[in-house]
């Protein structure tokens, strides 16, 4: 079995170069309700299809890639719709995979919506944009000093279309 390829996430370096190797599309499943999606037996699916010795590393990862990528396309241009938007910007560490780059300017070109992604070295620390964020927040008068940041909830399920954005005018 190839080396720590469980903890290679969709998108990172080494499930990139791998793919780039196969154009052999393997079922996966696909998950997307509404501008949800769910990755659940993902895992467990490329394993047993790894284990059996029927398929390539190279052929799991492109597969692994297109399905999720699709997934999140599609759910990034419901959102656009959704929300009545025209510009898409990808953000985080998997914004450097130029896959995922290519799926959702092409995506962007079918619908007239312009497409950002920054330069790689900005793509690869959200220490960064979040500080970023934190710093904008801060200046638009957005402040917890004190006994008052303990009363800060932290929210990993809440929704980025529930979010009141206060800081941007």
């Amino acid at each position: 079995m190839h080396e720590n390829w469980e903890s290679d996430f969709p998108g990172g370096p080494k499930i990139e170069n791998l793919a780039k190797k196969s154009e052999n599309y393997v079922e996966l499943p696909y998950t997307v309700k509404g501008m949800d999606v769910s990755f659940s037996g993902i895992l467990t699916n490329l394993k047993q299809k790894f284990e059996s010795g029927k398929y390539s590393l190279e052929d799991l990862s492109f597969s692994l890639q297109e399905t999720i990528f699709a997934m999140l396309v599609e759910t990034s241009e419901r959102a656009l719709a959704h929300v009545g938007k025209n510009e898409l910007v990808l953000g985080g560490g998997v914004a450097c995979n130029s896959r995922l780059q290519e799926m959702a300017k092409k995506m962007c070109e079918e619908r007239g919506a312009k497409f950002f992604c920054p330069e790689r070295p900005l793509l690869v620390d959200n220490g960064a944009m979040i500080a970023y964020l934190g710093e904008t927040m801060f200046n638009s008068g957005i402040k917890f000093l004190g006994k008052k940041i303990e009363s800060l909830d932290i929210k990993p399920r809440e929704r980025t279309d529930d979010v009141d954005v206060k800081w941007k005018k």
